[in-house]
Order: structure tokens, then C-alpha cells, then sequence
């Protein structure tokens, strides 16, 4: 399926804390890549990361990689369980914005850091995912829920159309 991504390290980093209901979204998009990925379904190259609530410990993680992706509960003012990407320069106005949750925070902490040390990869996105309920919870809502399969396939559609 995406066989020319082997000449694109890619991180794919879901963030969240699953303990709080729709905020581990990310978290659990990421476990749907890695079965994806455990049947063949994508590139061994696309390196799925549990980032959980993140960390400037992370930063030492972009620097093997020239490609990165980020998939997150974020805060867009939308419905619940939609899902948006926002690529380059968009990711980065898009985490200087609103804040819900504290690793969105950390996230945009990890972004600036990266670009002060000179290892923010060129090609950066976020895949957000508008979450109804951060309140404690193993499972998420049915909306956030359902935007699973969608937040996988807009990541590997990056993924695509970087390596096109």
C-alpha cells in the first residue's frame, strides 16, 4: 500500500491519557495503525509511538526522524469525533491556539523546542480529533469512538502525499 514511505522515516505519535474518557484519542488511534501495521496494512518505516501525555523527553525522538505526525484530542470547536489535519506551518498556528487539555500544551512546548534546536522536522502535522467528555473514563465517547478508522486513514493519506 505504501511501499515509497521506506524513503520517509515517519513518527507517528498518538497522544493522550486514556484514563480521561475522549483525551487518549490519539493513543488510540495509534493502536489501530500498529494492528494495521501488524497485518501488513502499512509500512514497517511508519514508527508508531505511544506519547501519552508527552514530554520534552520526546524531543530527542524527532531527531530520527524527517517526517512527524501527531494525533490528538484537540480542541477546533466543532462536533464531536470531527476529525481535521493541519500540516506545516498550520499544525503549528493551530497549537499556539486554545488549549483543552495539558499535553496540547506540552505539544506545542515540544513544537517550539524542536524549532529552537534545529530538529523540528520540515514535514510536521497534527491530526486532531474534537473530543466531547475529558472526564475520567476508560472508554471513549461513541463519536470520538467512530473517528478512530477516520483519524488513521487522514494520517496514512499524509503519509501519502508525502512520499508521492
Amino acid at each position: 500500500m505504501l511501499a515509497e514511505v521506506e524513503t520517509v522515516p515517519v513518527l507517528v505519535l498518538g497522544i493522550g491519557n486514556v484514563l480521561l474518557s475522549d483525551d487518549g484519542a490519539g493513543v488510540h488511534v495509534v493502536r489501530v495503525l500498529a494492528d494495521m501495521q501488524n497485518r501488513g496494512g502499512i509500512a514497517k518505516a511508519i514508527a508508531l509511538r505511544d506519547g501519552g501525555t508527552i514530554g520534552l523527553s520526546l524531543l530527542t525522538d524527532l531527531e530520527d526522524f524527517s517526517a512527524f505526525i501527531a494525533i490528538d484530542a484537540t480542541e477546533m470547536h466543532s462536533a464531536p469525533g470531527t476529525v481535521r489535519s493541519f500540516v506545516g506551518p498550520d499544525m503549528d498556528r493551530q497549537l499556539g491556539g486554545n488549549k483543552r487539555s495539558s499535553h496540547e500544551v506540552a505539544l506545542a512546548d515540544l513544537i517550539g523546542a524542536a524549532h529552537l534546536s534545529g530538529c523540528a522536522p520540515e514535514r510536521r502535522a497534527l491530526v486532531g480529533i474534537q473530543p466531547a467528555s475529558t472526564d475520567w473514563g476508560l472508554a471513549p465517547t461513541e463519536a470520538v469512538a467512530a473517528a478512530f478508522p477516520v483519524a488513521a486513514r487522514v494520517a496514512l493519506q499524509i503519509v501519502e502525499d508525502w512520499t508521492a
